[in-house]
């Protein structure tokens, strides 16, 4: 939101406060508060009609502060809030001027003059300076609160949810409001109101309803972000590297669950609007089977349910006469089973009924049950602030888990209305983004009531601060098109830099039919990413319907990626214990690099793998290498960097490369993603630099140790047998050997 029309003037018809004069400090033992006039104050007639602004600094954990800024402060205290997970026991050092938080320091100017800076590392971060904090009012009556922190020479701003334009967020205006808005939008499904820069710092800006930022856009030289009322919050989180200052942020938020290994497999799904039955199904799998295409998961999308009835979480006995028998025929063949739900309630729904007498659903100011025609005729919401309604809703859910399904696509939850009472007394504006919140909550929590710790995922659409908790979330509507192959990555980047360790999109794209070129060059993306599905709107995602090619291309990659199991699935426990998203921009991995700064054609995969998808049909592609000697893992080829390589790939082929002094532990097996990592394990050794390092798989720790030519590698736990290679060596070592030695060459 803008509130300036140039640098120097105000908007028409805006009246705006600014803390002109530092009045007085105060310091407590766990705050610092400042007293601020919006006029310079010479004398005791200053005083009158001198507006106050106050600052207070606070210090939730180790190397993060907390910025209050508030002008009125009589108003009632509205909910709902984000959960901060604070260190109750920290204290910051505290003076008259300034609070240290760790390694953060935040100080105010010195003299009367104001002025904020956060320093640490013997360097400023970012600065509220002349004129950044104003409180506005508008001649409507509104009243608004925005903050405005330095943007330094080449810092670039990351994060702000999943956003599909570019990656870097200087020079847009931001919007933190949940939308359906598909992919190739401004809006976003999953709104965050924190971004991290390479500058050493994130910011998260504490407020659930709308929060819009201006990102080096209204005024060129800074971040400004804004909320409505008379108060403002926000965390300064120190590093200093990307990967750093998202620990500490999920610390705070909460960190991801660690997903089941077998959903990390192929998902495959009915599509959307196709015509699907059980003998639909089986022919998919038998398909699947005969081609040797190794199958995870099938998910059944929304008409598992009768039409205009969504939900009423029964199954459609027109096509699906046996739900039980079918699920079990499933599980039989090494299958588990997802199934579509919303928070929604259709007026035709058996449930509706139910869900409106008991006060279930969320009602209008005069009482009525708010209702609208979109999606579903006549449907309603559930009230996730009625703890009763959460369970109701839960118990629904139970049921199927009972009849074996296995995981629940929880989509929607951006099309949330203000004109509505909530059972708690919530704030709409408030709950507008946080409903997902809530919503995906009563889904997770069931599924890891029901089926134990770390066998619980859903497949979710949207979300907001401390979302991540409750993986996997994928990125909604996109079309089959290279360059909605690309948003997709785009969206995916920034809501890791947002905090999210895992991630998924529809391969080969949702709206429309794939060109067999297209469908056939995501295969490499949606198999090289955490978690990959086979999803469409109107057609089906079965590779053979494209041509055989496809087959082949979609069995060499899931294969691959099984294999690679042992690898990722350690990436994805340190998601779990660090916050650290599986995928990551390449800005993670090098944050001194200034060629990588922009990059959103490419990622990480884990600490060691760079993936550069294929954004055309030719194979014709571009993509940076960071300094060192790479090593093409599916040839074996080296490339040195730093530099741009240009080259042309099939569609069997991606840019896969190995980060130099890598250790990749690679699974014997390729049919599944979950099986013992550790029996027939082969680290595979990429350019090991001198010295020891490090890798744990399953519970089995293997220490890697190079002096010149010579390469030791010695491992504790588990007695089975297991490889070590590098290059062309390969030296086997036999069940209850510790370890190894082989010659470099």
């Amino acid at each position: 939101m803008k509130f300036t029309d140039g640098y120097w003037r105000k908007r028409d018809g805006l009246t705006v406060l600014h803390p002109v004069q530092l009045q007085d400090t105060s310091a407590g033992t766990t705050s610092l508060t400042a007293y601020a006039s919006a006029k310079r104050v010479q004398g005791r007639g200053d005083t009158l009609d001198a507006p106050i602004i106050t600052v207070e600094l606070s210090a939730p954990a180790p190397d993060v502060v907390r910025v209050s800024i508030s002008h009125f402060a009589g108003a009632q205290r509205r909910t709902p809030e984000f959960e901060i997970f604070a260190e109750p026991d920290f204290r910051p050092e505290i003076s008259s001027r300034s609070l240290v938080s760790g390694a953060l320091t935040a100080r105010f100017a010195e003299g009367d003059a104001w002025g904020l800076e956060f320093r640490a590392g013997g360097k400023r971060l970012t600065r509220s300076g002349w004129k950044g904090m104003g409180v506005v009012d508008t001649a409507d009556g509104e009243h608004y609160v925005h903050e405005q922190l330095d943007l330094g020479v080449g810092e670039a701003v990351y994060g702000l949810g999943e956003r599909f334009g570019p990656l870097v967020k200087n020079g847009q205006t931001v919007d933190i409001w949940n939308e359906d808005g598909g992919t190739s939008s401004e809006q976003a499904y999953k709104n965050v109101p924190f971004y991290l820069t390479n500058r050493g710092y994130g910011v998260l800006v504490d407020h659930p309803g709308k929060v819009s930022f201006e990102v080096g856009s209204e005024l060129v030289g800074r971040t400004q972000f804004s909320v409505a009322g008379q108060s403002l919050s926000y965390l300064v989180i120190y590093g200093p590297t990307p990967a750093d200052i998202l620990r500490k942020y999920t610390a705070l938020t909460g960190r991801p669950a660690l997903p089941p290994a077998w959903s990390f497999g192929l998902w495959l799904t009915t599509s959307f609007t196709t015509s699907y039955d059980e003998e639909t199904v089986t022919s998919f799998v038998d398909g699947m089977a005969e081609r040797d295409l190794p199958l995870s998961v099938f998910h059944f999308d929304t008409f598992w349910m009768r039409e205009f009835s969504w939900c009423d979480f029964e199954w459609d006995a027109r096509i699906f006469p046996d739900p039980p028998g079918m699920l079990k025929r499933l599980h039989d063949r090494g299958l588990r089973t997802c199934v579509w739900i919303n928070p929604y309630i259709a007026q035709r729904s058996s449930l509706f009924a139910e869900g409106m007498r008991a006060g279930y659903l969320v009602r209008k100011p005069d009482g009525d049950v708010w209702q609208w025609d979109r999606w579903q005729a006549g449907m309603a919401l559930v009230d996730f602030t009625n703890p009763e309604a959460c369970a109701w809703y839960a118990g629904k859910l139970r049921t199927l888990l009972e009849m074996g399904v296995d995981a629940f696509k929880s989509d929607f939850g951006e099309r949330i209305p203000l004109e509505v009472v909530w059972h708690d007394g919530s704030d709409p504006e408030r709950m507008h983004n946080y409903y997902t919140q809530l919503y995906n909550k009563v889904v997770f929590d069931v599924l890891r009531e029901h089926r134990g710790e770390g066998e619980a995922v859903v497949f979710a659409r949207s979300a907001t601060v401390g979302g991540q908790q409750f993986p996997v979330h994928w990125g909604g509507d996109n079309s089959s098109t290279y360059e909605s192959m690309a948003e997709s990555l785009r969206g995916g980047l920034s809501l890791a830099a947002s905090g999210f360790g895992f991630w998924s999109h529809d391969i080969g794209g949702f709206e429309g039919l794939p060109d067999p070129a297209v469908f056939k060059r995501w295969i490499p993306f949606g198999l090289l990413s955490s978690h990959s599905r086979l999803h469409g709107n109107q057609t089906y995602r079965v590779p053979w319907l494209f041509d055989s090619e496809a087959v082949d291309v979609l069995r060499s990659f899931t294969r691959l990626k099984n294999s690679l199991m042992p690898y990722l699935f350690a990436a994805a426990e340190r998601a779990h214990h660090e916050g650290l998203p599986v995928m990551r921009p390449m800005v993670f991995g090098w944050p001194d690099d200034p060629a990588v700064t922009h990059l959103d054609r490419q990622y990480l995969l884990g600490d060691s793998l760079l993936v550069a998808p294929v954004f055309s049909e030719s194979g014709e592609t571009s993509y940076y290498v960071p300094a060192g000697r790479w090593t093409r893992y599916l040839t074996g080829e080296i490339v040195e960097g730093p530099g741009w390589v240009h080259e042309t790939h099939g569609f069997d082929g991606v840019p896969l490369l190995v980060r130099p002094d890598s250790v990749v532990p690679v699974g014997a097996r390729v049919d599944r993603p979950d099986y013992d990592y550790r029996d027939g394990i082969t680290l595979r050794l990429f350019e090991p630099a001198e010295g020891s390092r490090t890798v744990t798989v399953a519970g089995s720790t293997f220490e890697v140790t190079r002096q010149g030519a010579t390469v030791r590698v010695t491992r504790s736990g588990a007695a089975l047998p297991w490889q070590v290679q590098a290059g062309d060596t390969v030296v086997a070592v036999a069940a209850g050997e510790t370890g190894c030695e082989l010659t470099l060459p």
